[in-house]
């Protein structure tokens, strides 16, 4: 994961789009010579997010540090993710720049964050990648999404599962803690995967050197970003070292 700097246009930038996207490409190719599998460029620094629809200030910022991120490692697999849940401007940056997925945290269902409420739209979603001939653009969806909680009562998470992948057709699911490098619940990852039945299931927080072993038993991959990070700490470029460090003890956990 590449935590972009703030981009243009939110409230603590300081760099240009041009500036931004030297910083992703700078991430990627570290990402790239360490052999990582995809990279997904996420608005991490536009803090406070929007609930749903970015500027297009953010639209255009994010797509060139996209296209700066496939020249830098044009051989990794590109995902997007508009935080904190614009998967129109998503999905639109992704079928401009060759991205093959892209994240979207509410894809069903509705969760109480601190952006306020915060509705899945797989109706819409849906439509708009069948109308930009985008189909060959995967969804990763998040399942009990970090930094929120139900919008009433909590439903049964094999059923939230079920309705992620069947009626809202989400290719991926991810798992995640409680909020940004937080680790994930065991038991709860081992219920999703058992309930996603085909579709992949990744563990997209908190995953580190210590729990890896841990999560290839129940998980077909990770999303990692906070590990990769001096100190842990999200946001900010990653480390080198770490970077090689993570990739070749992934690869020893999950046997590839």
């Amino acid at each position: 994961m590449i935590h972009l700097p703030p981009l243009s246009g939110s409230p603590r930038s300081s760099l240009s789009a041009t500036e931004a996207a030297r910083w992703a490409a700078s991430d990627a190719k570290i990402l790239a010579e360490a052999g990582y599998d995809a990279i997904i460029v996420e608005n991490f620094g536009d803090t406070p997010f929007f609930a749903g629809r970015v500027p297009p200030v953010t639209v255009a910022a994010m797509t060139a540090c996209a296209l700066a991120v496939r020249e830098a490692a044009p051989n990794a697999t590109l995902g997007i993710n508009v935080l904190r849940n614009d998967a129109e401007a998503a999905l639109s940056i992704a079928s401009c720049v060759g991205a093959r997925f892209v994240r979207v945290n509410v894809h069903t269902g509705a969760r109480v964050t601190d952006q306020g409420i915060v509705q899945g739209e797989a109706a819409s979603t849906l439509r708009l990648r069948k109308a930009l001939g985008a189909e060959d653009v995967a969804i990763w969806a998040d399942v009990d999404v970090k930094h929120s909680s139900p919008l009433g009562a909590p439903r049964p998470l094999v059923q939230e599962v079920e309705d992620l992948t069947k009626r809202g057709m989400a290719e991926v699911v991810l798992v995640t803690g409680e909020g940004t490098g937080k680790g994930v619940d065991v038991s709860k990852l081992a219920a999703v995967k058992k309930a996603a039945a085909s579709a992949p299931v990744l563990v997209a927080s908190g995953a580190t050197l210590d729990s890896l072993s841990t999560l290839a038993q129940h998980a077909d991959g990770v999303v990692v970003g906070s590990a990769l990070r001096l100190g842990g700490i999200p946001g900010g470029s990653i480390d080198a070292a770490l970077a090689r460090t993570f990739a070749t003890a992934f690869r020893t956990a999950f046997k590839r």
